[in-house]
């Protein structure tokens, strides 16, 4: 097991290494501005939901330490650099990279949180002022990079979100702060994945 984690940590390492050094073919692109406006605002999000998770009022006595990802949208692999020579971390693909492929799956990322964070809103919920406080930030700053996006999300994930919830305030806050953990773990992989589209290095 210790060399299995081992091994995954190497992984994580090199795909981080890697970031700035992998190169693919030249696509479709979002423009200079656009790219630094949505890089600005993926570093706000990420801000904003570190701060969310070390409040009192999502996570507040939930002792679970599990993280959650529900989205189905497959950005890891979708944003990760290609394949390096001599390298057998899952996290890498022997493929190019496509600028058009990884903001596609970060917009269904978008839109998957959006969803569930609105449908979470509408639930039974401890305290709905002060949660609704906390997470419309975070759907503000979603809403924001909608726009900043020219790629646009065809997926609905209301309908999905909407039956995650239940009656019990507890168990509704519970699996929203193992999702939020989730959501916290994705927003970092997207803003490296905006950093790399940011430096160009794959269109080299």
């Amino acid at each position: 097991m210790a060399n299995f984690n081992l091994y995954v940590a190497s992984c994580v390492l090199l795909l981080a290494l890697s970031w700035r050094t992998a190169t693919g073919h030249p696509l479709p692109a979002l423009r200079t501005e656009e790219c630094e406006q949505c890089s600005l605002l993926f570093k706000s999000l990420l801000l904003n939901i570190t701060e969310l998770l070390k409040g009192d009022v999502l996570c507040f006595g939930i002792t679970s330490e599990k993280v959650v990802v529900r989205s189905k949208a497959d950005t890891l692999l979708a944003c990760a650099p290609p394949l390096t020579q001599n390298s057998n971390c899952m996290m890498q693909r022997n493929s190019s990279f496509s600028e058009r492929e990884c903001l596609k799956n970060i917009m269904e990322d978008l839109a998957y949180y959006e969803a569930a964070i609105k449908s979470y809103l509408k639930s039974q919920l401890r305290s709905p002022a002060e949660e609704e406080a906390r997470l419309s930030p975070t759907l503000t700053i979603i809403e924001s990079l909608k726009n900043c996006s020219r790629m646009q999300n065809e997926n609905n994930s209301s309908e999905v979100t909407a039956q995650m919830w239940g009656s019990d305030t507890y168990s509704n806050r519970e699996q929203m702060c193992k999702m939020m953990r989730g959501f916290h773990v994705r927003a970092i992989t997207i803003n490296r994945a905006m950093g790399y589209i940011s430096s160009g290095d794959h269109r080299k």
